[in-house]
């Protein structure tokens, strides 16, 4: 969205060709002459992805140069460069300026040596320009074209945090961060203008700094703005004043990293929270309307499967809200985690690539994938109240909107066994049994199979 602001702003001629259409072989290549290809490696990851994107402009649009920008090339910039001649440029960290400034200096044939935060070819040399930062205060935030239901928005860069599992803080070594004011602004122009019903913010933490946060909640209630959802640390969400006052500011959903609920692999994650905040944080996001989304890890370096345990034990007998679960991967060596490498003895197949194999002092890959895989199933069977976060993604509002926090739980929770029947039942009756069970507990609810579909059955393949 910032990048179709900073293109539209400045009157630059422009087509879209999504990645997503790129990975399936379903990209179409823009009518009109293409002069410079602007390539996004927000979610690129490792070298052979960004190999594949950089190939198919090879190949579907052959002799024209590729300015680089996004997460995966503010890390890898100098790599990017040397093993993709195609690639002439790499915009890094900030763009409103920049690329601005890149787009009219190649289109005049000028060098790019005035240009500030580009990497860049100058002949044989890859030259590396000095980094200014923007004003986010002061820069005007994307501007959104026509209806927009859901907005996702940037309220800060950087991060002032340490977690050792995230490269994050290093591609945006500078935190900073836009004021309450603004945000409210922004939000109500979303809604006024775009008729924005949701705001997805999607900073690494929203409820930092401390100082912004209670700003927030006193000017956000009453202000106008739609509903929202974004991301916190526990140790924010230490009262109930706290959770009662992102309630009246019209929060809709807490993405909660609560990683762990071991102590010890707390600290080794350096995360900064203990077991002691993660579990107040949770107590008072479940008495409210707001909905908690946990994010959980299984196989961190230095966890053991009794470690483990505590946050298995935690998701089964406690947890109430939606929550996810991720086998630890190694996504680059960026990653602070390898400062560990010799303490916890971490070996990867391949650093670079997240589906490889790896092992540590506490377990290897092929255990975490079992214990995740152990996990989902016994809090799937075993705890009503914990939905997994699955399915749901595509939706950013509950199913009944009329209905409280607790009857969508139920519904989704309904939905998930009524899904895994198959899998939580070898005997093709008792499967059959669940089927109806949930399906009776949806039709009291007023949901129903649509009236063309069939007679339900159970495959016991």
């Amino acid at each position: 969205m910032t990048l179709h602001s900073i293109l539209e702003t400045g009157g630059y001629d422009f087509a879209r060709v999504d990645l997503a259409d790129v990975w399936t072989g379903e990209a179409q290549v823009p009518a009109g002459d293409i002069d410079l290809v602007l390539l996004s490696t927000t979610y690129i990851w490792n070298e052979p992805i960004l190999q594949r994107a950089v190939g198919w402009v090879r190949e579907n649009i052959p002799g024209i140069g590729i300015v680089a920008g996004g997460q995966f090339t503010n890390l890898k910039f100098m790599a990017a460069l040397r093993n993709h001649p195609e690639i002439v440029a790499v915009v890094r960290g900030d763009g409103e300026l920049a690329l601005p400034m890149t787009l009219d200096a190649v289109a005049a044939g000028k060098s790019l040596e005035a240009v500030p935060n580009v990497v860049w070819r100058d002949g044989d040399r890859i030259r590396v320009n000095p980094v200014e930062y923007v004003d986010l205060d002061a820069f005007p935030s994307p501007r959104v074209a026509g209806r927009a239901a859901v907005v996702p928005y940037e309220s800060m860069r950087g991060c002032p945090f340490d977690c050792k599992f995230c490269s994050f803080p290093a591609a945006s070594p500078k935190w900073r961060y836009k004021s309450a004011e603004k945000i409210r602004d922004d939000w109500v122009g979303y809604a006024d203008n775009n008729g924005a019903e949701m705001i997805y913010a999607m900073d690494s933490t929203f409820t930092i700094p401390p100082t912004r946060f209670r700003e927030l909640l006193q000017i956000l209630p009453g202000s106008g703005i739609p509903v929202w959802e974004g991301f916190s640390r526990a140790n924010t969400l230490n009262s109930e004043a706290v959770v009662a006052g992102l309630e009246a500011a019209h929060c809709f959903q807490i993405h909660v990293g609560f990683e762990s609920m071991n102590d010890q692999t707390l600290k080794n994650m350096s995360k900064r929270v203990s077991v002691k905040q993660n579990r107040t944080a949770h107590d008072l996001l479940s008495r409210s309307e707001i909905n908690a989304y946990g994010l959980f890890i299984v196989g961190y370096p230095g966890e053991t499967p009794q470690m483990f345990q505590d946050t298995q034990d935690f998701l089964l007998e406690e947890y109430i809200g939606h929550f996810s679960m991720a086998r630890f991967t190694i996504t680059d060596e960026n990653m602070p985690m390898w400062q560990d490498r010799e303490k916890f003895r971490i070996e990867a197949d391949n650093p670079n690539d997240p589906g490889s194999a790896w092992s540590h002092i506490g377990m290897d890959s092929v255990r975490a994938g079992e214990l995740l895989t152990e996990t989902l199933d016994k809090v799937r069977r075993a705890n009503d109240r914990a939905v997994l976060k699955f399915w749901q993604h595509n939706y950013q509002h509950w199913l009944l909107p009329k209905h409280d926090r607790k009857t969508n739980l139920a519904v989704e929770k309904s939905l998930e066994l009524l899904a895994m029947a198959p899998r939580d039942f070898t005997d093709p009756q008792e499967g059959a049994h669940e089927m109806r069970t949930q399906l009776d507990r949806l039709r009291a609810l007023g949901i129903a199979p649509a009236p063309e579909e069939r007679e339900l059955c159970l495959d016991p393949l």
